[in-house]
């Protein structure tokens, strides 16, 4: 079969527009939901339980005018490559190197951290399970689902995406008897009952924690060219999301927080289960049913990720940033299936890297969600400076959603992306020091491939103008 058939091209390199606006708002929270669940506590143990607050509505904050403007880039250009495909239009191939490396890193080390949390969690229930055999399990069993076909996965992404937030709202109403300020509030700045400046230091080393409980959320824009509907549904789909998240995420620290002992939940990947326990004891019915049902957030997660992962590898290879041979689609399902099990490959091998990853005195998972994070604040950096240069360069591109309030919400959540990004340079500088490593690996292959792109340029081409 010749390549350069459009027909074969078109066979090989479309994805199918399926999914309805309730589906993108089942993936844009389910694909975020699992940081309700784990991660998020690390914060504590630098920042207290006060202090945590005070940085997590600052990254609230940060998301909300981030998600704003990213709608704009989003409805304006709906691309799987999302990130990759608006810093391209913006700076060129360089750009999109840049976003597109951030935007793989962030999301293909998320479910790694994610699935040692689903073996945590199921070690609770199973003593003798080995974490991380169950955290290979769930690659196995949830890059077989996103195989089969898109919409199947976004139907099951919905259903336990709503499991997992009737979940959230049970752990809320189960402890909230047992519920004391008293217990939040002790030692909740970094330690003291009171504020000093002493706290600030914490505040800020507990950033990537904060970031965690709304990183990937723009994983929707991923989806883009698989939406109905794209200029309607996503900004729906984002704005909606993003609200769901917030409310959830304030809940569950608080509650938590107020259970009890608040230092014993701050090292662990199973907080919530945890919490519970000072509650009900270790035996009720209560504490098995959130274990069974909080892995419905984590699997909502996990999941939703590896749809994102899967078609920004997709992605970048249709456009020639990576081996073509990632840019097949499955003869029978119409899935970047090679996409898929590229990306569970890098995440298993993360998973039993302890030595590797295992530095600066942090836990496995808490690194990996590091990594992840800087991944994340790198392509929000850049997706905002693609905002300000797309208005300046190409002010009559059809926008069928604009930012509210620019320039100051795009502004502010550059800002703030840029405060994260120097806070954790200065307080990961190791893991900082890989992410580099990772992106100047994946630039030294950008620039001995440009002749990939240009074939990818031809074939694009003749796929959108056959004659």
């Amino acid at each position: 079969m010749n390549p350069l058939d459009p027909s074969h091209h078109s066979g090989t390199h479309v994805l199918k527009p399926v999914l309805s606006t309730l589906q993108l708002w089942g993936i844009a929270v389910g694909l975020v939901i699992s940081g309700e669940y784990f991660g998020w506590s690390f914060g504590w143990a630098s920042a207290g339980t006060l202090g945590f607050t005070v940085t997590s509505l600052f990254i609230a904050a940060m998301y909300a005018t981030f998600i704003f403007s990213f709608t704009e880039l989003t409805t304006s250009i709906p691309h799987a490559g999302g990130p990759f495909a608006y810093s391209k239009r913006a700076f060129g191939p360089v750009g999109g190197y840049l976003a597109g490396a951030a935007t793989l890193i962030e999301f293909v080390f998320a479910p790694p951290a994610i699935s040692l949390a689903i073996g945590a969690y199921l070690n609770v229930q199973f003593p003798a399970l080995d974490p991380k055999l169950a955290a290979l399990g769930a690659y196995v069993v949830f890059m077989t689902l996103n195989i089969i076909g898109v919409q199947i996965a976004a139907t099951f992404e919905l259903a336990v995406t709503l499991l997992a937030i009737f979940e959230l709202l049970v752990f809320m109403g189960v402890v909230s008897p047992g519920f004391s300020m008293a217990n939040f509030t002790k030692g909740g700045w970094s330690g003291q009952d009171g504020f000093s400046l002493a706290a600030i230091p914490g505040m800020f080393a507990a950033i990537p924690f904060a970031i965690w409980f709304f990183l990937a959320i723009e994983g929707v824009a991923m989806a883009a060219e698989e939406a109905k509907d794209p200029k309607r549904s996503i900004p729906i789909a984002y704005i909606a999301g993003i609200l769901t998240l917030v409310v959830l995420a304030i809940g569950v620290m608080v509650f938590a927080g107020g259970a009890g002992d608040w230092t014993k939940l701050s090292n662990i990947n199973d907080p919530l289960p945890q919490a519970m326990k000072m509650i009900v004891g270790e035996n009720s019915g209560w504490l098995h049913m959130l274990v069974w049902l909080g892995l419905f957030g984590l699997v909502a997660s996990f999941h939703g990720i590896i749809l994102g992962y899967s078609r920004q590898i997709y992605a970048l290879s249709r456009e020639g940033y990576l081996p073509p041979f990632f840019a097949k689609l499955h003869p029978r399902f119409k899935t970047p299936h090679r996409a898929i099990l590229a990306g569970g490959v890098i995440g298993i091998a993360a998973i039993y890297s302890d030595e590797l990853i295992k530095i600066g005195g942090n836990t496995l998972t808490a690194n990996i969600v590091t990594m992840s994070v800087f991944g994340a604040i790198l392509m929000y950096i850049i997706s905002m400076l693609s905002l300000f240069q797309l208005r300046r360069t190409a002010p009559d591109m059809v926008r069928p959603f604009k930012a509210p309030f620019y320039p100051y919400f795009p502004a502010f959540a550059l800002l703030g992306a840029a405060v994260c990004m120097a806070t954790m340079i200065y307080y990961n500088p190791l893991i900082f020091g890989l992410f580099l490593g990772f992106l100047a690996i994946g630039y030294g292959y950008f620039l001995m491939t440009s002749h990939h792109r240009s074939k990818a340029i031809a074939l694009n081409s003749l796929a959108a103008d056959p004659t």
